[in-house]
């Protein structure tokens, strides 16, 4: 089980290295059906084990200049005060529902990650970011700094904090909203979206993790540390895999295996 708990912690961390974000995505299943914990519990392992690899992975592009400290903080700050409110959701569900509802978010991520694999020919390169400056509703200076004005802050603080509902809700650090997010409406480069992501997603997911921990949820830390162990092995080969792989074969993989994980989900609920 040891060994089992590690390699499923890497599939995590890979994710996050490569895409910044849907770690999640594949935990809380891998947690469930893989290692039979229950989905309360395995929704606590998750935030804590993302977190703490997406802490690690933050830090590392933060070194390399690719990571928006101000645009993240905001975006965080709304996500960590939704996280509560997903949580306090998550306990009017039982577990089928919950998972299936879980299936389900999985689907329409797959679905919106496929299609915007196909629609990125709109995207123009100025120095080092790569955005859709027509299109994104927060506008930039000729430095490449955002400029938050009202309607770009209001956009950022409600995206921010469904993020946090969902992160609660569902135990997802909320990366798969958070990277194409950036990217559409702040005009992020990819590259400076993931790095931007794995730090909101790590305060997210403290945020969660201390929510569920007050409201009396059991959490194997054992568990939870060899998640982590895996997580962080499998963040180092999903960095240096994603600077070898271009972002439209990134996406549409992960969507691809978000949609086998959210099959699988329903086909196990529905027994």
């Amino acid at each position: 089980m040891t060994w089992i708990a590690i390699l499923f912690g890497g599939v995590i961390g890979l994710s996050l290295g490569l895409t910044g974000g849907g770690g999640a995505i594949f935990a809380v299943p891998l947690l469930v059906y893989g290692l039979g914990t229950p989905a309360r519990e395995a929704v606590g392992i998750s935030l804590a084990a993302v977190g703490v690899t997406s802490m690690a992975g933050f830090l590392s592009r933060l070194r390399k200049g690719e990571v928006e400290l101000k645009t993240g903080l905001f975006f965080a700050v709304f996500g960590m005060m939704g996280a509560p409110v997903g949580t306090w959701l998550s306990r009017l569900f039982d577990d089928a529902v919950l998972l299936t509802m879980f299936a389900g978010l999985m689907l329409v991520v797959a679905w919106q990650l496929w299609r915007k694999a196909g629609g990125n020919e709109g995207m123009v390169e100025s120095g080092d970011r790569s955005c859709k400056t027509e299109e994104a509703t927060c506008a930039r200076d000729e430095s490449g700094q955002l400029i938050l004005t009202s309607p770009c802050a209001l956009l950022l603080s409600i995206v921010g904090g469904m993020t946090g509902i969902l992160s609660g809700l569902f135990g997802v650090g909320g990366g798969f909203v958070i990277v194409p997010a950036l990217v559409l409406f702040s005009g992020m480069s990819m590259h400076r979206a993931v790095g931007t992501s794995l730090m909101v997603i790590s305060l997210v997911s403290l945020s969660g993790i201390v929510s569920l921990v007050q409201s009396g949820q059991q959490i194997s830390w054992v568990l939870t540390g060899l998640f982590i162990t895996g997580g962080l092995i499998g963040l180092l080969a999903g960095q240096l895999i994603g600077h070898r792989l271009s972002e439209k074969s990134l996406q549409r993989t992960f969507s691809i295996a978000i949609l086998v994980v959210a099959v699988f989900v329903i086909s196990r609920t529905m027994v």
